[in-house]
């Protein structure tokens, strides 16, 4: 293997979804580097590739600045440094951003090995939408941090993907319900190419409902379907929100309206707080 760096997509549940590259990649790097060494270890014995006496360094987030200087070092070298993250594709939700952009700024090459990752997984077992899709990591752990982060991407046209853990799943399945609309389709996706793999559709509020009652193990991605163009007549609206105001709460008419019309009820929520408070003036 020529000098550089190069980037090993590794199997996300299913050991013998690996590709001839990477295998012959883990057999003739110099270095080998990974987010766990003892899952690379592992990967190794399974297909029957010795380390012999090539270092195996942990690099991860709390590695620091330390090991990455060492990667540059080897390269600068003359050595083929290999990068593996525990599962799936380098720095899709893993470590390496900065290990690739210190190789870059150093002149090196970098070379992906391409493989699995979870979100193009699900995405190509979910049913929904995969003309445009938008890629959102992890939310954030906190309702309110989450809502906000949900409601900047609510009128995208395009299926979001959530990383989630199973702890927080109906959490923020609930909150998606109540941003993005109870009636959106979605998917959870669940341990994917694993023995129990579960690929669970229906509306957020149904799966919101549904793993709420029955708490979910595993390694989990969420996808969302499209979301509509914030283009509706404002007027029209409002309009909608007054006539429902009229037999209805704030709280219900927000929720009769926003599932009605497919727009984010804290929008609608606003507007009808704001033509209350106007007809209570009056």
């Amino acid at each position: 293997m020529t000098p550089g760096l190069y980037l090993a997509a590794t199997p996300i549940g299913h050991a013998r979804d690996i590709t001839l590259r990477v295998l012959d990649a883990l057999a003739g790097a110099d270095v080998l580097a990974a987010e766990d060494t003892r899952s690379l270890r592992k990967l190794m014995e399974i297909h029957g590739i010795g380390l012999g006496d090539r270092p195996l360094v942990a690099y991860h987030d709390h590695s620091g600045a330390r090991v990455r200087d060492r990667l540059m070092a080897e390269i600068a070298g003359g050595k083929a440094v290999l990068y593996a993250s525990e599962a799936g594709t380098p720095l899709i939700s893993d470590p390496g951003f900065e290990l690739v952009r210190a190789a870059h700024a150093a002149g090196h090459a970098v070379t992906a090995l391409p493989g699995v990752s979870a979100v193009v997984t699900a995405l190509s077992v979910a049913g929904l939408p995969t003309d445009r899709f938008l890629f959102l990591g992890f939310l954030p752990n906190t309702g309110a941090a989450r809502r906000r982060a949900l409601e900047a991407v609510a009128p995208v046209e395009a299926t979001l993907a959530v990383y989630e853990s199973p702890k927080r799943l109906a959490a923020m399945l609930g909150d998606a319900a109540a941003v993005l609309g109870a009636t959106r389709p979605a998917a959870v996706c669940r341990e994917l190419t694993k023995k129990f793999e579960e690929c669970r559709r229906g509306s957020l509020a149904e799966l919101a409902e549904a793993y709420t009652a029955a708490p979910p193990k595993g390694e989990i991605v969420v996808l969302i379907g499209k979301g509509v163009s914030m283009g509706i007549n404002e007027s029209l609206l409002e309009d909608a929100v007054r006539q429902a105001l009229m037999t209805m709460s704030v709280r219900d008419a927000a929720d009769l309206v926003s599932q009605a019309h497919g727009v984010p009820r804290r929008k609608v929520y606003q507007m009808a707080m704001a033509v209350a408070r106007d007809a209570a003036d009056k």
